[in-house]
């Protein structure tokens, strides 16, 4: 279950925690997010650079994807806020979903078009040039090897293609900011060691990338930083490498263990 609800106010002010510069992407100060008795983000403070490849983990429940809703204003703050690409997510939102690309935890694809007719579906939505749509779709599908099967309808698409695809939707807009939730999950080994591949070049386009994951071996191997949140709070961050040797541990999961005491599948 979450925690509880009990928020303290801060006697730190927001400017206090951050010097932000034109190198923040993502600047969440003081947040909270309260449903009825309980309080899935308590607190949250966290500064994203631009270029930025960072995991955000936590056990369910922990207050990952309701973070993610709330900068992708799919959510409103209960308390405090966040800046995204620099706009505040309470004053600017349309200024911030034009910056933004989301990868949900449930692919959001329709199975009765072919990937290409989705893809093309999103990008109209995005007002994009019919040009342009073509040439990041070309580029995308390739990348992720779905060129082969894109005229097919997806309703007989494994859930990793479809995964796959609904990666490219994502990222169709060429979006400078990237929320991938879970975009590997029910993938075979062979192939999500493939998308890995393709998230970690997402930074070599000066993207960034906010990955949540149950693969904790995921994140150690992309992530620039990464965050780990329980009961709503942040309880580490920093690099892989330097969480590892502060917590004197073989391994990212061995961290994640010791600090939150439970395996990042379980829930709460």
């Amino acid at each position: 279950m979450l925690a509880k609800s009990n928020i303290k106010d801060k006697p730190q002010k927001p400017e206090d925690v951050f010097n932000p510069d034109n190198n923040s992407a993502i600047i969440i100060k003081d947040l909270v997010k309260q449903f009825e008795d309980v309080t899935a983000v308590n607190g949250l403070n966290l500064e994203i650079k631009k270029g930025e490849l960072f995991g955000l983990l936590g056990p369910n429940g922990a207050g990952k994807t309701t973070t993610i809703n709330v900068l992708c204003g799919l959510l409103k703050p209960t308390k405090g806020t966040a800046i995204v690409g620099g706009y505040d997510v309470r004053k600017n939102l349309k200024k911030v979903k034009e910056l933004i690309g989301v990868c949900p935890q449930e692919p959001a694809v329709f199975k009765f078009l072919n990937a290409r007719e989705n893809i093309e579906l999103f990008g109209n939505l995005h007002a994009m040039p019919k040009k342009k749509i073509k040439e990041r779709t070309d580029k995308l599908l390739e990348l992720l090897d779905l060129t082969e099967a894109s005229k097919r309808k997806t309703k007989g698409y494994s859930g990793g293609m479809r995964r796959k695809l609904n990666m490219i939707i994502a990222l169709i807009s060429d979006p400078e900011i990237a929320f991938l939730d879970e975009p590997t999950v029910g993938m075979d080994p062979r192939v999500r060691r493939s998308t890995w591949e393709f998230i970690g070049s997402l930074k070599n386009q000066n993207k960034t990338v906010i990955l949540t994951t149950h693969y904790i071996e995921e994140a150690e191997a992309l992530s620039d930083r990464v965050g780990i949140i329980d009961y709503g709070e942040l309880i580490a961050l920093g690099p892989p490498k330097e969480l590892m040797e502060k917590y004197e541990s073989k391994n990212l999961e061995e961290v994640f263990m010791k600090i939150t005491g439970r395996r990042i599948v379980e829930g709460i």
